[in-house]
């Protein structure tokens, strides 16, 4: 129960009252929101191969999701609007439902060795236009949407998180017996019956094998 844990910071009162610690954004960090994408923002995208979206339902229950391809996969139709298809996945859907419920969204920009990130916030739409799908099909699949976002704001952001994580350093990253195993954890999270962790593991390569598009 979050009631066992103290100095909660719950109404906008409190934490002004607590903001005078942290201290105010310098001006380049409060003014670096612009409402459109941008020449530097469209050569960012153009090379980032990866991206994570952010959606909520309408109770504000959220939701993060991965998004990746080849860079640029994500295409810039004008100043306002990008177009990301959908590649297959585990069909849950959770974005889209979301984005049906609520269209806010979020994203983040990545390119590897790169610590800056670019941020984009807006509105999204779930979008099956076919001349948008067929630009944006790979080894002849076309997919059958995209997430259609109309952007209200851009920005860049530093470089801190990934500095003090080591993300992009090679020497830091767990030895690959050392990290945890996904087949486990989904065979005891979903309680299926009948299944090994090595059969999971089997079906997850097989997928990402024959399956990304």
């Amino acid at each position: 129960m979050i009631s066992n844990y103290k100095d909660i910071i719950s109404t906008q009162e409190e934490f002004e009252e607590f903001r005078s610690s942290i201290g105010n954004p310098s001006a380049r960090a409060a003014n670096k929101v612009i409402s459109f994408i941008d020449d530097h923002c469209k050569n960012f995208i153009s090379k980032s191969p990866f991206l994570t979206m952010s959606t909520s339902n309408a109770d504000g229950q959220c939701d993060v999701s991965p998004r990746g391809d080849s860079p640029g996969f994500v295409a810039v139709l004008d100043d306002q609007h990008l177009f990301i298809p959908e590649r297959p996945g585990n069909r849950r859907m959770d974005s889209v439902h979301n984005i049906i419920a609520n269209p806010h969204i979020g994203l983040l920009f990545l390119i590897p060795g790169l610590g800056e990130t670019l941020r984009i916030n807006g509105k999204a739409y779930i979008c099956r236009d076919s001349d948008l799908l067929e630009k944006t099909a790979v080894n002849g699949k076309t997919p059958l949407f995209g997430i259609l976002v109309e952007v209200e704001e851009c920005y860049a952001h530093c470089a801190k998180a990934f500095i003090r994580s080591n993300l992009w350093q090679p020497d830091s990253w767990l030895q690959k017996e050392a990290l945890p195993s996904v087949p486990s954890m989904l065979v005891a999270h979903a309680k299926l019956p009948n299944t090994t962790p090595e059969q999971v593991a089997k079906e997850l390569k097989e997928g990402y094998t024959n399956r990304l598009y």
